[in-house]
């Protein structure tokens, strides 16, 4: 299966879920135009309290159809949008690539995977239990985060369900995706 986008989402103000829309605006260095998290700077409400200069590495959030499937198996239906991303992939694994890899999606978006997306208590306020099961543990005992990847635009471009996706690894040693 080609990797490809399954819905995109956005929503202005700082909800816990984004609303499906027919396309996205991705905008270089911003993010998703009318998205919460739209800007240059730290956008996300407890980081920005601590240093509201800091870049924003969380423009835009991407998850796998896979799995919110999975989780919808445990938890019941979950729609596009309801995790709070703005790009749901499918046939992709995101949570595998490692930090710096670019994302080609369509016909001209390019977005770099900055880190993990690390689940709050606002995942459990949404669906009770779903924080738990968006956190496992690795053979070594460590955190293993399953809620989706961050990423900044490198190049915008409207994106759509349909539209492609490509990874590019970064060049260079790998390093894993952490917590952003």
């Amino acid at each position: 299966m080609t990797a490809r986008v399954a819905a995109v989402s956005a929503r202005r103000g700082h909800h816990f879920s984004k609303t499906t829309q027919s396309f996205i605006r991705l905008v270089e260095g911003m993010g998703v135009a009318g998205d919460g998290h739209f800007g240059a700077t730290v956008q996300h409400r407890h980081a920005r309290r601590k240093d509201p200069t800091q870049p924003n590495l969380r423009q835009v959030h991407l998850l796998q159809q896979e799995s919110l499937d999975a989780l919808a198996a445990r938890f019941g239906a979950l729609g596009p949008g309801d995790l709070g991303e703005n790009i749901l992939t499918q046939g992709i694994d995101l949570l595998a690539l490692p930090a710096a890899t670019r994302l080609h999606i369509g016909a001209g978006a390019i977005v770099e995977l900055t880190g993990l997306r690390n689940p709050c208590v606002l995942i459990d306020r949404f669906r009770p239990g779903l924080m738990a099961a968006c956190l496992d543990r690795d053979a070594t005992g460590a955190i293993v985060r399953k809620a989706g990847v961050m990423a900044i635009v490198v190049q915008g471009a409207d994106i759509a369900p349909g539209d492609s996706v490509v990874a590019e690894p970064p060049s260079g040693p790998a390093r894993p995706l952490a917590p952003v």
